[in-house]
């Protein structure tokens, strides 16, 4: 390893207290300046990356939900979704002046936390007073190295859930009393980043109040549906399967809440009849955990007809075990599920800490597919094991399992997830704004990075031209113009419009039958 990646790798896994001292004593200095009604700009940080968002945006929901609470406390929430709205940040820069903000909120998982730093120390630029402070995954984990890494820009980190942890915090500055009291915050003090008690899990998720009217939802479109209006929407919050590469059920604490099924239905209907939104995103990690549960919430879409469509990610085990309510499902309105397969030979699945036998996947994919919804599923590759022989019997198998997307991602050594200690010996890259799935991170010993990201292009290419294939054959109707409107989505906004350049013919090739299938569909 050079000796700029040594550096790299130590100043990123160290503890705060060990890269840089800083200035101390945050809450004292900011006391005054809530001392009258505060404006609390909730935004988002310019960065596109990868094929998820390729199909469409929707609202930030973490702001949503705090830019309700502080609204109920006296505070005034502004929400900018520069994200969504694809505006750099000179156009950040803009808002900023423009609406002088009190105190700038921003989130982040680790590929975006970069440029919400940026964002923050904009508004520090501006206007040295302002509170800043940041939430997410990442700055739930890594709290002590963004405030000893970037002391100028972040005065707090918010950790964990956020409603009712940056309400008390403002508060708290706000009476100019101690912000450790808080529970769930991180800060600095006489130099070294210090963190307050955990704060425990809000236990009543139907009282929590989002506040609708933040976004403007006309920046929310799903691009494989005309005149589309999404928002996303939680049913449950927790995750209690214990993957080794994720993230979610360390964040949730391995818990598992639920919503009552009447009360998400009532807010669907709100949303439509409200603002006109007619695609909802269930945002769970799990939402179908508890099949009582579950069959109670599609029985009220169902009686409700809400005349919309349902994005969802569950487990194949789930989907097997309801074999017999895929009927339901469609009737219901759910049109499309991700499934997280990740892993198509036992032994795969194993190392990654997935539950579940391999076989149920083939069983899960086939049953979504016959019930007329889209089903979407994806491969990790890029394990230090991986040889351009062991990708192309994932390609050959993913044929075989044969949804109707399939993403082939590479493996991302989070730093707080269990497989990282095991990864780390093979990690190359340290620019977290790559750590997005879509970029190679780590070397396998037997190919380079470059050797990695061609042999999944090429993934890409052999699995969407057999695709369209068999789209050809389909009779013309809603799931076939999704189909290949959402694959021309995918070549015109992910990651592959940039490095499918390089490959030859295969643009083209798509561009031209993707023209002429929805011209028959």
């Amino acid at each position: 390893m050079c000796q700029d990646c040594n550096y790299l790798s130590e100043l990123f896994f160290q503890p705060a207290s060990k890269v840089l001292e800083a200035n101390s004593l945050v809450g004292v200095r900011s006391a005054c300046l809530l001392s009258a009604i505060a404006t609390v700009l909730l935004v988002t940080p310019d960065y596109h990356c990868g094929v998820v968002e390729s199909a469409g945006r929707w609202p930030c929901l973490s702001f949503i939900y705090i830019g309700g609470h502080l609204r109920k406390a006296g505070f005034d929430p502004v929400y900018y979704d520069a994200m969504a709205k694809f505006e750099s940040l000179d156009r950040i820069r803009e808002v900023l002046a423009e609406v002088k903000p009190d105190v700038v909120l921003t989130t982040a998982v680790t590929a975006t936390v970069n440029a919400a730093v940026e964002v923050l120390q904009a508004a520090k630029d501006l206007n040295p007073e302002v509170i800043t402070a940041i939430g997410g995954v990442h700055a739930t984990f890594c709290w002590e190295n963004l405030l000893g890494q970037h002391p100028e820009a972040i005065d707090f980190c918010v950790l964990g859930e956020g409603e009712i942890t940056v309400v008390e915090l403002l508060q708290c500055l706000k009476a100019g009393d101690d912000p450790l009291k808080v529970p769930g915050i991180a800060m600095r003090c006489d130099g070294v980043a210090v963190r307050s008690a955990a704060r425990a899990f809000v236990q009543d998720m139907d009282a929590l109040t989002p506040a609708w009217d933040l976004p403007d939802w006309s920046d929310y479109p799903l691009y494989f549906i005309d005149d589309s209006r999404v928002a996303i929407v939680n049913t449950s919050r927790g995750c209690t399967h214990e993957c080794s590469f994720c993230s979610q059920h360390k964040f949730w604490e391995g818990t598992y809440r639920e919503r009552c099924p009447k009360a998400v239905v009532d807010e669907m209907e709100l949303l439509r009849n409200e603002y006109g939104v007619n695609v909802f995103f269930v945002a769970d990690e799990y939402p179908t955990r508890n099949q009582e549960r579950w069959e109670e919430l599609l029985r009220l879409l169902i009686e409700r007809d809400l005349g919309t469509h349902i994005l969802l990610e569950t487990c194949v085990e789930d989907i097997v075990r309801d074999k017999h309510l895929m009927g339901t499902y469609r009737e219901a309105g759910i049109m499309f599920i991700y499934l997280g397969v990740e892993a198509l030979e036992q032994e795969g699945l194993m190392s990654l800490g997935k539950e579940g036998r391999v076989e149920l996947s083939r069983e899960a994919i086939q049953l979504v597919k016959e019930s007329d919804m889209i089903c979407e599923s994806s491969l990790i590759v890029g394990m230090p094991d991986e040889t351009p022989e062991t990708i192309e019997r994932g390609l050959e198998l993913a044929k075989t399992y044969s949804p109707d997307y399939m993403h082939f991602l590479f493996m991302t050594p989070w730093p707080y997830a269990d497989n990282y200690e095991a990864l780390k010996p093979y990690i190359e890259e340290y620019d977290l704004s790559k750590y997005n799935l879509v970029e190679p991170i780590i070397k396998p010993k037997e190919m380079t990075r470059d050797d990695l990201l061609t042999q999944v292009l090429r993934c890409y290419r052999e699995y969407y031209m057999a695709k369209l294939g068999e789209w050809a054959k389909m009779p013309a109707g809603f799931k076939k113009r999704c189909l290949v409107k959402g694959l021309k989505a995918i070549m015109e906004n992910s990651f592959l419009h940039k490095h499918m350049a390089g490959l030859g013919a295969m643009p083209q090739e798509i561009a031209g039958a993707v023209t002429a299938l929805l011209g028959k569909s």
